[in-house]
């Protein structure tokens, strides 16, 4: 009997052993675990966020940055539907406003930070021969955002409202989800011409800028930027909300045709 009961108890002190190790290991592994922060930014700036993320997790190897890219629209819904985020990038301030009235980001934790300007694209064969807003008559198909959910769609309608030409062109648009597909639809010739922002044409070879919208034809094109309050890792969030503001990366931002808020 007495050898059973040592028997037992060796067997639990074991167990005890190995247990305990391996809570020691999940916990060394949870302490190496990267922060890793949630962003939803415009599509328009997926190419300059990108090279900003290469350069801010290298320095910063506890962190890990994924990003949710669309309309401006859509992701304002996504994070009023209570979507986990920590920063929101967006390509209109109507859009930002919204969520600053909504209580979900702090005034003080926002920032104006880019400029942008509206242009007219269209393929390298050009087989309209489109070289004008005007010239949009010969157009067959015009690719725009929607307009509810994508910044560039609202500035590029009222473009063409104040320009008096959206009643002879409304016939010819074919809406997309973000800026970037308008790009793909004019690159691959589905449509004889779009409109998008200067920095995503120039991001394509395949395309050419014919023509720039008056600024005065639309609302300005800024970008703020902010952290939410709902966010889970808000000094890692504020961090990387100062680091955007920084020369380094500011420099980027230009680099792919951004401007500074002036």
């Amino acid at each position: 009997m007495r050898k059973y009961f040592y028997s037992f108890f060796a067997t639990v002190f074991i167990l005890g052993g190995l247990l305990a190790g391996c809570s020691s290991q999940e916990n060394e592994v949870s302490a190496n675990k990267p922060d890793e922060l949630t962003i939803s930014a415009a599509a328009s700036l997926q190419d300059a966020l990108k090279e900003l993320q290469t350069i801010y997790e290298k320095e910063h190897e506890s962190i890990k940055i994924h990003f949710n890219f669309g309309g401006s629209g859509a992701l304002q819904q996504q994070i009023l539907q209570g979507a986990p985020v920590d920063l929101f990038f967006s390509a209109a301030e109507n859009k930002f406003d919204t969520l600053v009235e909504e209580g979900m980001i702090d005034r003080q934790q926002g920032i104006n930070l880019l400029a942008n300007e509206l242009v007219l694209v269209v393929p390298k064969h050009n087989a309209k021969q489109i070289h004008s807003f005007e010239d949009l008559q010969q157009a067959g198909k015009l690719a725009l955002g929607t307009p509810e959910t994508v910044p560039a769609g609202q500035y590029g309608v009222d473009t063409l409202k104040n320009m008096q030409l959206w009643d002879l062109l409304e016939s010819k648009v074919v809406y997309t989800k973000d800026v970037r597909q308008v790009l793909t639809y004019t690159e691959t010739e589905n449509v004889d011409a779009g409109i998008v922002y200067r920095t995503d044409a120039l991001v394509s070879d395949k395309v050419d800028i014919v023509a720039t919208a008056d600024q005065g034809m639309h609302a300005p094109i800024i970008y703020p930027v902010g952290v939410l309050k709902a966010s889970k890792h808000t000094n890692e969030a504020e961090n990387f909300y100062q680091f955007l503001q920084t020369d380094e990366a500011m420099s980027v931002f230009k680099k792919y045709g951004f401007k500074g808020v002036q």
